[in-house]
């Protein structure tokens, strides 16, 4: 294979935009040069930056593949510049919560990555014992519920199940992902009798729900020093508990959602489906807390948790979001969507950690998320100032349902590179199954 060779007046090295030429063969970045070198391809100010990292998706294979897929998924992320996603054990059926569903999974993505995938296992009462084998086969992470999943095949964790789980996974240095919801009692709002209301939704799960989950969280951690991490951080109130247990040394990670920043509640129909999430998109306020906790440090990343649905579980019709999937389509506009809503509140420069060597240093891909000799050449060439209006047709994900269709967005990507080879460029797939597994040593 010939080596190749791209530069740019704004490549993302060392920290910074400068000029540079990027060169990669065989998968790897070779050499970087602080010049336009020789042969080099110049892509002007395009942005040549390291691929986006999303270390939160739902891709439904095995089992529920008419939801969505390891080739439709990593295409869709392929298209919005993301070279290594993280799938969760659900909503694959079976639910990965033991070695043989965990090897189905394996065996299901096999020829249908575009893009890398890393695996979490699955944290379920009565499945401690199952772990280790998981963690020794590779995952990099275990996922647990506080509240019900929506999938019964993965129900809610106790305390006491957390007290069994932590030490192993403690013991191994991988982390344990919470969603941090604890149903204490139904919320008496009138969400029965409004099913079609988007603001009875919010009301229906409160931000103390999440507070309280994130509390407990905060405590167990201290208890096992295990490394806990909060998925989806939808409650401005917690960031303030977030940010003490940080400041106290607990080995503690956040993340929220491009919905969560891009989306405000009081803008939010009624009657439309494809914007039921939970924890809910909450009200601008909070989420203009949520922004700056990320160019504060208070959350760490940025992910999608694309967790796509067909249209009748969705509810598409009816419109009754009490009974909808809660579930957000976005695996292909992390990058855009997330950038869109932080370029008035950050620089380029702060913002790309967010998506790279951020979410890279969380699951301990120790060659990925910086452009760097020796590492791997995952790279995204985009424009983040080009403006594009999102239209169905656009969209590689299975079902064509999300509320960022016709929505406008800064950031296009004119090409996305996986371990070396194009995989996406100009609006077409020009490669398929050029991803690798990510699986942790």
């Amino acid at each position: 294979m010939q080596e190749r060779k791209i530069y740019s007046n704004k490549c993302w090295v060392d920290g910074r935009l400068q000029p540079a030429t990027v060169c990669f063969n065989n998968g790897l970045i070779t050499n970087i040069a602080f010049k336009k070198l020789e042969g080099a391809e110049d892509l002007g100010d395009a942005v040549i930056m390291p691929g986006v990292i999303d270390v939160h998706v739902h891709i439904n294979e095995p089992g529920r593949t008419d939801w969505e897929g390891f080739d439709t998924g990593t295409q869709a992320a392929a298209a919005g510049g993301t070279t290594t996603i993280v799938d969760m054990p659900l909503n694959a059926s079976p639910v990965t919560t033991s070695l043989t569903a965990f090897k189905e999974k394996l065996s299901a993505s096999e020829g249908r990555m575009h893009v890398n995938c890393g695996f979490y296992a699955g944290l379920i009462p009565g499945n401690t014992a199952a772990l280790e084998p998981m963690i020794k086969a590779g995952v990099v992470g275990v996922k647990c519920f506080l509240t019900h999943s929506g999938i019964d095949e993965f129900p809610i964790v106790t305390e006491k199940d957390l007290d069994e789980a932590m030490p192993i996974i403690a013991s191994h240095n991988i982390p344990l992902l919470a969603h941090c919801e604890i149903y204490n009692e139904e919320v008496k709002v009138g969400f029965e009798d409004n099913p079609t209301s988007y603001q009875h939704y919010v009301a229906s799960r409160p931000k103390k729900w999440e507070n309280d989950a994130v509390d407990l969280m905060i405590r167990l951690c201290r208890k096992y020093n295990c490394r806990v991490h909060i998925v989806h951080v939808s409650s401005a109130e917690a960031l303030c508990m977030i940010q003490s247990a940080k400041e106290e040394g607990l080995p503690i990670t956040a993340e929220t959602c491009s919905q969560y920043i891009f989306f405000n509640a009081e803008e939010i129909p009624d009657a439309n489906t494809i914007y039921k999430c939970a924890p809910p998109i909450r009200e601008k306020e909070n989420n203009i807390q949520l922004k700056e906790a990320l160019k504060n440090g208070v959350l760490d990343f940025i992910t999608t948790d694309h967790s796509p649905a067909i249209p009748s579980v969705k509810e598409i019709e009816s419109g009754n979001l009490k009974k909808a999937w809660g579930g957000i389509a976005g695996i292909q506009f992390l990058l855009s969507a997330s950038w869109t809503a932080l370029k008035d509140t950050m620089s380029l420069e702060a913002f790309i950690p967010l998506v790279t060597s951020h979410p890279a240093s969380f699951i301990m891909a120790d060659k990925k998320g910086t452009l760097k000799v020796g590492y791997d050449a995952d790279i995204v060439i985009w424009n983040p100032e080009e403006v594009s209006t999102i239209q169905e047709k656009d969209i590689l994900f299975k079902h064509k349902i999300s509320p960022y269709i016709a929505q406008t967005l800064n950031g296009v990507i004119i090409e996305t590179i996986v371990m070396g080879e194009t995989v996406y460029k100009n609006k077409i797939i020009t490669n398929k199954n050029k991803g690798q597994w990510l699986l942790k040593k």
